[in-house]
């Protein structure tokens, strides 16, 4: 045999195999249209829509509270339907619904196919995320690790094209643009449909249960019910343990399977609880788009130019060491103790904030990008530590509710981030002490609320559906 080429040596690399890859092409391209339109969106409402700013607001708000309920909805269905179909379908109703966005400059209208578009991202990440869980079973943080950077890479090629293409400055342009994004989600589509159909715990439990008395349904690669596995004899004819002592007693009847219930993740505390700290974690994402920018111009003396390049500068971070920083979620023990280090870097990241209205431009300008660097370490190694502990805290039964439920603090965060972080600024360098303090104990919190109580959640990587 011959030396294996550097193509097949990086697929090797890469879990879930041929599926796993074709679910990065998926996300990357996913993400070259949010790309698109993420830096189009509001020049789009204002110029081909003729929306005011009040009305954009508007559409923006109620569009985005809608689409909170798309993670605990799409992780619902993904429990009770095949999940690539599932997908499929929701990348479908993206595209239509930005193409929508074409045919009307009605206010009520928008605000419908925005809420449509803004319920299938939410429910998309989710999804998304659910089948990665599966594919890539043990070797899921990995998996994350180089999905994120594959988002990364997609966003940056996304926004590099549409600031491009808008320097025409034409409402021509902001159509393409848009065209761009729902072209990205039909490209989602049909890649997502040469995937294969990950096997579902869930969906296996409750064929298993669907009716008392009848035969489990079978896991994929297991012999169907009612027929014999290879080498054993059929049914009617002696065992080789038919003579063991514990054979030899009638059996007991088997508990009815009609009774036994799904776990419910809003009924479980513990994960309600931690979901609620996850939200509080996630807001690396509005210092990034909200507090770095407003700080920097506002209350520092460094160069209105730095800002554009700190946000370079995380993208760059990210796509570099987000692989390397997999290693701090390799289990749940490891992401469990990561969460210290976590808390020095929002510490850290919260001071040089403070310390950056202090002295000239330059060292404003290097404790911004201390700053910068401290919350792009932290949000790379909080995506690695929620990855793995969101996983291993839900029960593979109903892991599609459980990381639907999950995904809410994402999407809280996007509407309560902006609101704290400007509460940060208004009180100014004590303010961002305050932030990084509060995370810092935040981490702390979630440190205690996931230890093992017993039950083994966390003393073992949890088996996921895809090792079946």
């Amino acid at each position: 045999m011959g030396k294996p080429t550097w193509r097949t040596a990086l697929s090797d690399r890469i879990p879930g195999g041929r599926d796993g890859r074709r679910m990065l092409t998926v996300t990357f391209v996913d993400r070259l249209g949010s790309g698109l339109w993420g830096a189009t969106a509001t020049l789009y409402f204002t110029y081909a829509a003729g929306l005011g700013t009040a009305e954009i607001g508007v559409l923006l708000a109620v569009s985005g509270s809608v689409g909170i309920a798309g993670p605990p909805l799409g992780g619902l269905l993904a429990d009770r339907v095949p999940l690539r179909p599932l997908l499929i379908i929701v990348q479908l109703v993206r595209a239509v619904a930005s193409l929508a966005l074409l045919t009307t400059t009605d206010l009520g209208l928008l605000l419908a196919i925005t809420s449509v578009g803004s319920l299938g991202d939410r429910a998309a990440s989710v999804l998304t995320k659910l089948y990665a869980t599966r594919v890539a079973g043990p070797e899921r943080v990995r998996y994350q690790a180089i999905s994120r950077t594959a988002m990364n890479v997609g966003w940056a090629v996304g926004g590099l094209a549409a600031a491009a293409a808008l320097t025409g400055g034409t409402v021509t342009v902001y159509r393409w643009l848009l065209i761009g994004d729902a072209l990205s989600f039909l490209a989602s589509a049909l890649f997502t449909l040469g995937c294969a159909e990950p096997p579902s715990a869930a969906r296996i439990a409750a064929k298993s249960t669907s009716a008392p008395g009848e035969p489990a349904a079978s896991a994929p690669g297991e012999p169907a019910p009612g027929e014999p596995a290879p080498g054993e004899p059929a049914p009617g004819e002696p065992t080789p343990d038919e003579t063991a002592p514990s054979e030899s007693a009638p059996s007991d009847p088997a508990p009815a399977p009609g009774k036994t219930t799904a776990p419910n993740p809003w009924r479980d505390r513990r994960y309600l609880t931690y979901t609620a700290g996850e939200a509080v974690l996630f807001l690396d994402d509005s210092v990034f788009k909200v507090g770095l920018p407003l700080w920097a111009v506002t209350a520092t003396s460094a160069p209105h130019q730095l800002v554009p390049l700190l946000l370079v500068l995380n993208n760059v971070l990210v796509v570099l060491f987000q692989v390397p920083f997999a290693r701090f979620g390799a289990t749940p023990h490891t992401a469990r103790t990561s969460l210290w280090p976590l808390a020095g870097a929002f510490l850290l990241g919260g001071a040089a904030l403070a310390a950056s209205t202090v002295g000239a431009p330059w060292l404003a300008a290097v404790t911004l990008v201390l700053a910068a660097t401290a919350f792009t370490v932290a949000e790379m190694l909080h995506a690695t530590i929620s990855w793995e502990l969101s996983v291993v805290l839900a029960p593979p039964t109903a892991q599609g509710a459980y990381l639907g439920v999950h995904g809410l603090a994402q999407a809280v965060q996007r509407s309560a981030g902006p609101l704290a972080v400007t509460a940060a600024i208004a009180a100014g360098p004590l303010g961002w002490l305050g932030l990084g303090a509060g995370l810092a104990a935040m981490c702390g919190a979630q440190h205690h609320l996931v230890r093992d109580r017993g039950d083994g959640a966390l003393s073992v990587a949890p088996v996921t559906v895809s090792e079946h």
